[in-house]
């Protein structure tokens, strides 16, 4: 990673951000620059190695502890027999030890392990017969619907998910490390298995895991999030500390390509701010990745809106570092650990999710080796703003002489103040104004488009219907016809 303070800011070589092993994947600091195949790959190694080395100092310890137990018994002969009983008894349990960290480190100790751990399965586990809570419930629920779509294929993701996290209750006893390491094999075994025997498209394989991933982890989370094993918590409350003694490095000192003048752009800092501590109330890693994601595109935004053109990665990485000073997530630590231990490794490797979570550790990178030199400052001004005993933004009042009368400070302070409010309210009325012109604009399109319509469909009134005359009114001689005829009666 280079960071470096020039005069447009702190800039980021993007290839520093790839795997250190030129696969073309993103590296992470966490994994000293690895990406995550490369990292368990020497991992690996590095593993064998200190189980080579351990062999061999068990084997030296067994051979030192003999022949310790033969010159004491060629020495003291009969005399002393309690003495040798009791050196006998010694021996014995330090053999017992080197032979327990022998088969703990041998290559058939794994197969073993998982013999009893398949014999162990069988009876319920206490974790999982526990009572859940109403999340975990909720996303077991929701695990099943999702695999009764895949039919025999998702009953037998649901039976290899339901081993894993069985095994996973007998091995907290191992180191984080380890655990991480089962978790990453699952993953990679479980893709494989559905890409090359049930033919499943790449893209079902994605949701597939993402599922998987949230099943599993939100089950885990409480084990495996900042466990005490480690000293991530001793890393929260360093980062903690050290982003709370760097509360007066301004937007400025970074060359932050952002105007929080604007209403719009404060409100994308006010977001991404939201965002990155909504991370730490997360279980599932791909979730707190979305929370990254989205704060990095509120900073995206913010930026935009601020110089009217795309902002680029130069622009960006300063701007996240000021997020991240100005929000200070709680557990920033942990939750990079986490997602770094547990979270499905196709996403960090490729993606914007990977892209943005490889840009958050660096900006946690620098604020951690952050001097007066990466904010272009002198060392005597970088130690006084540290130590407290000074603020750039309190200098324009620390120039008044000591003599200078209160009132005459709390006046200007106030006229300050006016001054700002004065600009607010100005802007307002724009916005106001602006928007009674918009309005009576949009009255008078409207009239316009209603008249030119009456104009093109003119309405036409026709006169009313004549009344309907009698049949004969229009027979012109009735005169001529004969009487009607008349009733006559006669007599019988």
């Amino acid at each position: 990673m280079s960071l470096k303070s020039e005069r447009r800011g702190i800039h980021v070589d993007q290839s520093d951000l790839l795997c250190k092993k030129g696969c073309g994947y993103y590296g992470n600091p966490a994994w000293q620059g690895f990406c995550s195949k490369c990292w368990r790959e020497e991992y690996h190694k590095a593993r064998q190695k200190q189980i080579q080395e351990d062999w061999e100092l068990a084997e030296r310890l067994q051979r030192e502890e003999e022949e310790a137990f033969a010159s004491s018994q060629s020495s003291q002969g009969a005399q002393s027999l309690t003495f040798s009983k009791f050196e006998e008894k010694k021996t014995n349990e330090k053999t017992r030890k080197v032979t327990t960290v022998k088969k703990f480190f041998s290559a058939s100790s794994r197969v073993g392990s998982k013999k009893a751990e398949i014999q162990e399965a069988k009876a319920p586990s206490p974790s999982i017969n526990r009572q859940t809570s109403i999340e975990t419930d909720r996303v077991s629920k929701e695990f099943i619907e999702f695999l009764k779509t895949f039919h025999k294929t998702g009953q037998e993701i649901y039976k290899q998910t339901k081993l894993f996290l069985e095994g996973m209750h007998y091995k907290r006893d191992l180191s984080i490390e380890e655990q991480s390491e089962c978790a990453q094999d699952f993953y990679h075994n479980v893709a494989e298995r559905m890409q090359t025997r049930g033919k499943v498209p790449p893209e079902r394989v994605e949701k597939i895991m993402d599922q998987i991933e949230k099943y599993i982890m939100t089950r885990l989370y409480k084990y495996v999030f900042c466990p005490e094993t480690t000293d991530d918590e001793k890393k929260d409350l360093a980062i903690q500390k050290r982003i709370r003694a760097l509360r007066w490095v301004t937007p400025q000192m970074l060359c932050v390509p952002v105007n929080e003048d604007i209403p719009e752009v404060s409100d994308m800092v006010v977001k991404a701010i939201t965002d990155i501590i909504e991370m730490d109330s997360k279980r599932v890693p791909r979730d707190k990745l979305a929370c990254i994601t989205k704060c990095s595109k509120h900073i995206f935004n913010a930026i935009k809106i601020t110089k009217n053109e795309p902002a680029s990665a130069d622009d960006f990485l300063p701007t996240l570092i000021y997020i991240v000073l100005k929000g200070n997530p709680p557990r920033l630590q942990s939750n990079i650990q986490y997602i770094t231990r547990f979270c499905n490794p196709s996403r960090l490797m490729t993606g914007e999710d990977g892209y943005y979570f490889t840009n958050l550790c660096c900006a946690v990178a620098f604020i951690e080796k952050l001097d007066a030199q990466s904010l272009n400052l002198s060392q005597e001004d970088f130690d006084r703003y540290m130590s407290g005993q000074t603020s750039p933004r309190k200098q324009e009042a620390e120039s008044w002489s000591p003599d200078a009368c209160l009132g005459v400070k709390q006046m200007y302070k106030n006229l300050d103040l006016l001054s700002q409010l004065n600009e607010r309210q100005e802007r307002i009325m724009n916005e106001a104004k602006k928007l009674e012109k918009d309005l009576i604009d949009w009255t008078d399109g409207i009239a316009r488009e209603v008249q030119d319509i009456v104009e093109k469909y003119p309405l036409e009134i026709k006169p009313p219907n004549q009344p309907l005359a009698a049949i004969d009114s229009e027979n012109v001689e009735n005169d001529k016809l004969p009487p009607p005829l008349q009733p006559q009666v006669y007599a019988g």
